[in-house]
This record gives C-alpha cells, structure tokens and sequence, in this order.
C-alpha cells in the first residue's frame, strides 16, 4: 500500500473534527425569545419523526436487498464481502444526511437571533451549520473508504497487485450502489415532503388568503420548515454523499485498466483529502460587512469556494508528482475538472440570480399573468443547459486526451473520472455554501412567526435568496460531477462484462444498443413524471388540508386560534413515503430487466441514454426553478408593485410549479444515472447467467 494512503483516514478524521468544532460554534449562539424556542422545537421534532419513518421505510427495503445479494453471492455470482459493502454504503449516506439535518434544525432560531445583531452574524452562524453538513459528509466518506480499502486490501494480500486492486473496487463499487439507493430515497422522499408543504402552503396562504410567507396563521408553515431540512439538507447530504463515493469508486475501478495499479487507486483518495483540508481554510475567508449587498454576500461565498480550489490547484500537481511521477498530464484532467466545476457554477449563477437579465425577464414576464411566467421560466431552463453541457463536453475532452488517451484509450478515461473527483474535491466547502439556504430560510421563518422586528426578517430575506442561487449552483455542480463519473462507471461496467469472459457489442447499428439508448433517454423522463405527480398528488391533500383549517377552526385569521400545525406534517410525511417508493425502485430494476431481456450491450445503451437525457433534464428543472423562486422574491422586494400585487401572484404560480422541479424531481436525476450505473456493474455477473440473449 502506498504511504500516501494514509493521508485519508487522517483526513476523515479531521473533517469530522472540524465538523464538531463548527458545530460547537453554532451552540454558542441564543435561540432567542421563548416563541422563537418553541417554533424551533416544533420544527426539530418535525424533522425527527419524519426522518425515524423514513429510514424505517429504507431499513425495510435494505434488509431486503441485503438477503437478495447475500443469496447472488453464495451462488458465486458476487464476491461474499458484496453484501456488507452495500449496507455500510446506505448506513453512512443516511448517517450523514442525520447529522446534517440535526444540526441544520439547531442553527434556524439562533441564525434569527444572531439576525437582530447583525448579517454577518446571522452568515456565520447558518454557513457554520451548512459547513457540518460539508464536513460531515466528506468526512464520512473517506471513514468508509478507508475502512474497506484497508480490509480488501489485507484480505487480496497475497493476490498479484492488478487482480487485488481489481478485487477491491469491483466491491466497493457496490458501497457506491448502497449510498446511492439510500441517496435516492432521501432526495425522493425529502423532496416530495418539503415540496407538497411548500406549494400548500403558497397557493393557500399567500394566492388565496393573502398572507405573508410563513405566516404563523397558515396551517402549513411547519411543515415547510420542516421540509427544508428533511429535503434540502438531509436529502442534499446524502445524495452528495453518494456523488463523492461514486467519482471516488469510480476512479479508483479504472485504474487497474489503465495499467496504474494500487498507485492510481490510491490517487483519488489523496486527492480528496487534500481538498478537504483546502475546505477548511476556505471557510475561514467567508464573511461580510453589514450593509452588504447580495452581491457581496455572494462574493464573501465566492472567496472561500474559490480559495480553496486554488489550494487544490497547487496542491494537486505535487501529489501527482509524487505518486505517478511518470503521468503528470493526470495533473491537467483534475485542473480540466476543477476549472468545468467553477464554469457551471458561474452558468447556474446567471440563469437564477435576480441580479442578470434571465431572472428579471421571468419577473416582467409575471406582469402579464401566470402562463407567461411559466413559458419564460421554461424557456430558460431550456437554455440554460447549453453552457453546462458545453463545459463539461470540454472537459471530457481534455481530461481523456490530456491525460494520455491518444495513446492509451484506458488512461484517458482513467483521466476522465479523475477530472469528476478535481470538481469535487472541494466539496466540504461547496457543499456548506448550498446547505447553508435551508437554514437562513428556516430562520426567515422563524423571524416571521416569532413577530422579529422588520430589518431581522430583511437580514435573513437577503441570506435566503443568495441560498436559491448557491442550491442552484449545487445542483449544478452535483449534476456536472454525476455526468463525469455515470461516464466513468459506464467505463467500469464494460471492464466488469469482460472480466466474466462476455465480448460486448458496442457498434450504433447494433439494434440492442439502440433499444437501449431510446429506454435509457426515456427513463429520466418516466422518474419526473412520477415524482412530479407525486408532489402533485401530496400538495393536494394540503391544499385541502389548509383550507379545511382557515374554514374550521374559529378565530384563525384573526390570530385568535392556533392551526393544527401536527396534521399537516403527517399527511406530509405519510404521502411521501407512499410516493417515493416507485420512483425509488425504477433505477434498480431498469437495468437488471433490460440486461435480462436484452442482453449487457443493451445495458451499455440504457445507461449512455440515461445519462445523456438525464443530465440535460436535471440541468433545466434546477435551473428552472431557481429562477422562478428568485423572481418571486425580486418581485417581494418591492419590484413590479410588491408583495399582494397581481405581478406577485402569477410569480407565486411560477414557483410552486418549480418547486418540484429544483428540489425533487431535478436534483434526484443525478442519483438515478449513478445508482443504475452502480446497480448494473454489481450485478453484472447475476444479469449474464440469466440473460436470455448473449
């Protein structure tokens, strides 16, 4: 084992430290006022309930699973370790989300308080909690890692190197498939919680009875604080959990084809060390002054993201140097990464910030009702995927070739998945910028029910539209690093079909192939439908909920009456365990039903249409919905005639149309291209005996 490896568990360890520490930060600061606490207290034991029925939901599902693949693996047909790998992979990814979540619900009432002393306070308390779940989730991920790569690594000890190294990855691929499925059930699940909540909560209160936003009057309101952190953040945690493990993975399974043995296996998880400890420096240069714009609350995030991927850039090529002294050109496919990652933040940034002209024409475009807000907002979602794309085509090209694809195809995608764990190596920071919105708009909330004086709720207004444009620029940056490593894992899937002896067909003409590519496209499309009608549906039963409650219960508009906030969380919480499910399952089953009927080529075509439909797709609802979101609150500001202005009403339409889009059906896609990418290289030796066609 090379020396280097242990950089990462020293890593882990002290991301999870610096994750206690910001933590501990957080609890010095007062909750506030005795309202301000019980608000507070009713959103964390919404979170609670919803979380401890969902992973009881997702323990069923893995158990499972669990006894399938033990079942495939006693058959021969997996290696024995297999099973374990899975569990372990869906027990971090849910731990992760857990603590990110815990936290996220412990900082919203004091990031209020420390609101009504100042907005650099009110900044460090919410990016401290949304640095935990950064931390958190790194470091976690590399614990893991670490762990089973130590285990394989002695138990394969006596193996020659390549077959060891080939041993190791092909079962911590399927660590990767427990995390994913774990990541999808948590964004699904999540998403259509805090999604129903929000669209309830917005056509009933603020469209219909004319109320402000989290009115303390409007039955839904809880729910919707409680949906920030059970999608927003522990979904994001696990689903960026799952999208660090798989570059990772992904990376380390091509190494053996590139003929770079344990060295290069080695390589990304140094790598990811590295921008671990370049994220905690970075978050140190995150502040603002008080009368800052939200362009300056943008640029205090800016500098700390940005610090730390200079800091990568350095250090990077030293690590290269050192370890695969012979291929430094695997130095310029992680530079290609970082620097795709940095452009399709910019992207999202001016598709979705009210400060460019994309947000501001869907704004002037709610002066004439709200068809036109939805046609503009779709327009450019539509447009806003051709940058991204553009960037990441880019990358792919010289990551392959710079690395030494010319030469040597097997290195130049070894180059590729290197380059999707350069854009993600920084993830501690990036990630504590996007989860960082959910807690300011939890404290927004709070400001308004606790009755804060109006410059607090300003404060926390300010730190919740920045959050829109940095969960859009997250999603962003989940979905281009996704597309990188689903193009690797394809890679690792191909490499897996010939290890069992099989010659795969991968010619355009071959009808198989084609089948598979059409299947494939059409898949994200199948997922957003369901989880859309699933947001649909939940929303629904708010709606009438809400309304039942404003009719009912005497003296609730006049703030006489308090709303029975507890019946809208369970119906949340109800219809989104019922409707994650299907969802959920369409990524497992896809490829095992399409590599039974038709054969692994049809496989390698499923998941280069998958990935191809996904990628833009996901691009289009996130960005889409961000933009709708941040023109409504351009609109509140004052703009076009203010909140209860006909302009305001049609925008209110737009967002709850893209609720679903940013933050349930959009940023699940990434997972979805990932976990059937994962799900078909497991199980690849199971699909090959009972194929029907070879």
């Amino acid at each position: 084992m090379h020396p280097l490896f242990w950089l990462t568990p020293v890593g882990s360890v002290i991301a999870l430290l610096f994750a206690w520490f910001l933590s501990r930060t957080i609890y010095k600061y007062d909750e506030g006022t005795d309202l301000m606490r019980t608000i507070a207290q009713a959103v964390r034991d919404g979170a609670r309930a919803y979380i401890r029925r969902q992973y009881l939901v997702v323990g069923i599902f893995f158990g499972i699973v669990f006894l399938l693949l033990l079942v495939i693996s006693l058959l021969k047909m997996l290696p024995i370790f297999v099973p374990f790998a899975f569990i372990t992979g869906g027990f971090f990814s849910g731990l992760s989300g857990y603590i990110g979540m815990t936290q996220a619900t412990n900082a919203g009432a004091r990031t209020a308080n420390a609101a009504r002393k100042s907005l650099n306070s009110a900044l460090r308390v919410a990016f401290a909690a949304g640095g935990v779940m950064g931390f958190v989730v790194v470091g976690l991920s590399l614990l893991d890692l670490s762990i089973w790569f130590i285990i394989l690594n002695w138990i394969y000890r006596n193996l020659p190197e390549a077959v060891k190294i080939q041993n190791i990855t092909s079962t911590m691929i399927c660590f990767g498939m427990g995390a994913s499925a774990q990541a999808l059930f948590a964004r699904v699940g999540g998403g259509i919680f805090t999604k129903a909540a929000d669209v309830g909560a917005d056509l009933v209160g603020k469209v219909e009875a004319g109320i402000p936003e989290d009115d303390p009057r409007n039955p839904a309101v809880i729910a919707d604080n409680v949906g920030d952190n059970v999608g927003d953040v522990a979904g994001m945690g696990a689903d960026l959990y799952e999208s660090y493990v798989g570059s990772i993975v992904a990376t380390m399974a091509l190494a053996v084809a590139a003929g770079l043995g344990i060295q290069g296996g080695v390589v990304p998880l140094v790598m990811a060390t590295v921008g671990v400890l370049a994220s905690i420096i970075g978050t140190f240069l995150v502040r603002t002054r008080e009368d800052a714009s939200q362009a300056s609350l943008l640029a205090a995030l800016r500098r700390g993201v940005w610090g730390a991927a200079i800091l990568v850039a350095i250090t990077s090529g030293i690590v290269i140097k050192f370890i695969l002294p012979g291929y430094f050109g695997i130095y310029w496919a992680i530079i290609a990464g970082l620097a795709a990652g940095v452009f399709i933040g910019y992207s999202t940034e001016y598709f979705t910030s009210d400060h460019y002209s994309p947000t501001k024409g869907i704004a002037n475009a709610a002066r004439t009702g709200p068809a036109t807000v939805i046609l503009e907002g779709l327009s450019v979602g539509m447009i806003s995927t051709a940058p991204p794309v553009f960037a990441v085509v880019i990358a792919v090209v010289a990551a392959y070739y710079l690395a030494g694809g010319a030469a040597h195809p097997n290195l130049g995608l070894f180059g590729v998945a290197i380059s999707a764990v350069g854009m993600l190596s920084t993830l501690g920071i990036t990630l504590a910028t996007d989860a960082y919105g959910p807690v300011a708009d939890n404290a927004g909330g709070n400001a308004e029910m606790s009755k804060l004086p109006p410059e607090v709720r300003k404060r926390t207004d300010a730190l919740d539209s920045l959050g829109n444009t940095t969960a859009a620029t997250g999603k962003g940056f989940a979905i281009g690093s996704a597309a990188l490593t689903a193009l690797a894992l394809i890679a690792a899937y191909r490499d897996q079909i010939q290890l069992f002896g099989y010659k795969l067909d991968l010619r355009i003409i071959n009808p198989t192939v084609m089948i598979g590519l059409f299947l494939g496209a059409m898949m994200p499309y199948a997922f957003c439908s369901q989880t859309i009608r699933a947001v649909g549906r939940a929303a629904g039963k708010i709606v009438l909920e809400v309304r039942r409650q404003f009719k009912e219960i005497k003296g609730l508009m006049s703030g006489e009456a308090k709303p029975d906030y507890a019946k809208v969380v369970t119906i949340c919480t109800a219809s989104a365990q019922k409707e994650m499910i299907i969802p959920s399952l369409m990524a497992i089953v896809a490829p095992i039903l399409v590599g039974i009927l038709l054969g692994p080529s049809a496989v390698v075509g499923l998941l280069a249409g998958a990935l191809i439909s996904g990628f833009s797709v996901a691009l289009k609802m996130a960005n889409a919905g961000g933009a709708w979101d941040n023109a409504k609150k351009y609109i509140e500001r004052g703009e076009l005639g203010g909140k209860g202005s006909p302009a305001h009403k049609a925008a209110v339409v737009g967002d709850t149309v893209g609720d679903p889009f940013k933050d349930t059906a959009g940023p699940s896609l990434n997972i979805l291209i990932k976990l059937m990418s994962t799900s078909s290289i497991t199980l690849a030796g199971f699909v090959l005996k009972m194929a029907l066609f070879k």
